[in-house]
Protein backbone atom coordinates (compact mmCIF):
# COMPACT_ATOMS: atom_id res chain seq x y z
CA UNK A 1 0.00 0.00 0.00
CA UNK A 2 1.21 3.16 -1.16
CA UNK A 3 1.93 5.92 1.83
CA UNK A 4 -1.48 7.97 1.26
CA UNK A 5 -0.86 11.70 0.46
CA UNK A 6 -1.50 13.56 3.19
CA UNK A 7 -2.24 17.06 1.49
CA UNK A 8 -2.50 18.35 -2.49
CA UNK A 9 1.32 19.35 -1.85
CA UNK A 10 2.37 15.55 0.02
CA UNK A 11 3.19 13.12 -2.98
CA UNK A 12 2.67 9.51 -2.37
CA UNK A 13 5.58 7.38 -1.79
CA UNK A 14 6.11 3.60 -1.24
CA UNK A 15 6.66 1.79 2.12
CA UNK A 16 10.41 0.42 2.52
CA UNK A 17 7.93 -2.93 2.43
CA UNK A 18 6.31 -1.82 -0.83
CA UNK A 19 9.96 -1.36 -2.76
CA UNK A 20 10.06 -4.08 -5.78
CA UNK A 21 13.92 -4.92 -7.01
CA UNK A 22 12.25 -5.21 -10.44
CA UNK A 23 10.61 -1.46 -9.98
CA UNK A 24 14.19 -0.37 -9.00
CA UNK A 25 15.62 -1.76 -11.53
CA UNK A 26 13.37 -0.29 -14.14
CA UNK A 27 13.47 3.40 -13.12
CA UNK A 28 17.65 3.17 -12.83
CA UNK A 29 17.58 1.76 -16.73
CA UNK A 30 17.21 4.91 -17.98
CA UNK A 31 19.85 7.11 -18.60
CA UNK A 32 18.39 10.17 -17.28
CA UNK A 33 17.27 9.00 -14.06
CA UNK A 34 20.57 6.80 -13.86
CA UNK A 35 21.49 10.67 -14.10
CA UNK A 36 20.05 12.03 -11.26
CA UNK A 37 20.43 8.87 -9.01
CA UNK A 38 24.46 10.16 -9.15
CA UNK A 39 23.88 13.30 -8.79
CA UNK A 40 21.80 12.68 -5.59
CA UNK A 41 24.75 10.18 -4.14
CA UNK A 42 27.36 12.50 -5.06
CA UNK A 43 26.08 15.39 -3.34
CA UNK A 44 24.41 13.12 -0.05
CA UNK A 45 21.62 15.64 0.19
CA UNK A 46 18.34 16.78 -0.89
CA UNK A 47 18.40 18.73 -4.02
CA UNK A 48 15.53 20.80 -5.60
CA UNK A 49 14.43 19.80 -8.88
CA UNK A 50 15.50 23.01 -10.25
CA UNK A 51 19.15 22.01 -9.66
CA UNK A 52 19.50 19.35 -12.80
CA UNK A 53 20.37 20.16 -15.51
CA UNK A 54 18.67 17.63 -18.10
CA UNK A 55 18.89 18.29 -21.78
CA UNK A 56 15.36 17.37 -21.73
CA UNK A 57 11.91 19.36 -21.31
CA UNK A 58 10.53 19.79 -17.82
CA UNK A 59 7.60 17.30 -18.34
CA UNK A 60 9.88 14.66 -19.15
CA UNK A 61 12.06 15.43 -16.17
CA UNK A 62 9.13 15.70 -14.20
CA UNK A 63 8.20 12.04 -15.45
CA UNK A 64 11.62 10.73 -14.74
CA UNK A 65 11.62 12.24 -11.13
CA UNK A 66 8.00 10.42 -10.76
CA UNK A 67 9.25 7.23 -11.60
CA UNK A 68 12.01 7.16 -9.68
CA UNK A 69 9.70 8.15 -6.77
CA UNK A 70 7.08 5.73 -7.57
CA UNK A 71 9.46 2.96 -7.48
CA UNK A 72 11.04 4.25 -3.95
CA UNK A 73 14.34 5.30 -5.45
CA UNK A 74 13.68 8.54 -4.43
CA UNK A 75 11.54 10.84 -1.57
CA UNK A 76 10.22 14.03 -2.84
CA UNK A 77 9.32 16.80 -0.36
CA UNK A 78 7.96 20.07 -0.75
CA UNK A 79 10.19 22.46 0.75
CA UNK A 80 8.77 25.71 0.61
CA UNK A 81 8.11 26.53 -3.03
CA UNK A 82 10.69 24.06 -4.14
CA UNK A 83 10.48 20.17 -4.70
CA UNK A 84 13.99 19.25 -3.14
CA UNK A 85 14.49 15.21 -4.00
CA UNK A 86 16.66 12.43 -1.84
CA UNK A 87 17.88 9.54 -2.36
CA UNK A 88 16.24 7.08 -0.27
CA UNK A 89 20.05 5.45 0.53
CA UNK A 90 19.07 3.44 3.77
CA UNK A 91 16.36 1.57 2.70
CA UNK A 92 17.50 0.40 -0.60
CA UNK A 93 20.51 -0.49 1.03
CA UNK A 94 18.36 -2.01 3.89
CA UNK A 95 16.63 -4.20 1.33
CA UNK A 96 19.21 -4.53 -1.71
CA UNK A 97 22.82 -4.54 0.28
CA UNK A 98 25.26 -3.92 -1.85
CA UNK A 99 23.17 -3.07 -5.19
CA UNK A 100 23.11 0.92 -4.85
CA UNK A 101 27.20 0.77 -4.64
CA UNK A 102 27.43 -1.62 -7.65
CA UNK A 103 25.17 0.52 -10.18
CA UNK A 104 26.55 3.67 -9.21
CA UNK A 105 29.99 1.81 -9.52
CA UNK A 106 29.08 0.94 -12.73
CA UNK A 107 27.52 3.92 -14.44
CA UNK A 108 31.13 5.81 -13.30
CA UNK A 109 32.99 3.06 -14.67
CA UNK A 110 30.45 3.54 -18.18
CA UNK A 111 30.62 7.00 -17.84
CA UNK A 112 34.42 7.08 -18.17
CA UNK A 113 34.25 4.68 -21.24
CA UNK A 114 32.24 6.83 -23.23
CA UNK A 115 34.58 9.57 -22.26
CA UNK A 116 37.56 8.12 -23.52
Amino acid sequence: MTTPAVSSRDLPHPTCGEIRLEAVLHALSDPMRLRIVRELAADGDELSCSHFDLPITKSTTTHHFRVLREAGVIRQIYRGTAKMNGLRRDDLDDLFPGLVDALLDAAARQAVRAEG
